[in-house]
């Protein structure tokens, strides 16, 4: 998807949180629980992308 690889998409993910972490100051258990409710959004709002979208947020 995107050209995305699981572990590049785990990897952008990883930078994603470490950005939460340092530009609004998010500890790491806040910055992973902003990726959480984001995924779970994604995937209440747009049910048929829940596979990738599971795979890009493991």
């Amino acid at each position: 998807m995107f050209g995305l690889n699981k572990d590049n998409a785990q990897g952008q993910v990883t930078e994603l949180v470490d950005k939460l972490k340092s530009e609004v100051g998010l500890s790491d258990e806040q910055a992973q629980k902003v990726i959480e409710t984001i995924k779970d959004f994604v995937i209440e709002k747009y049910p048929m992308l829940s596979g990738a979208v599971n795979n890009v947020f493991k």
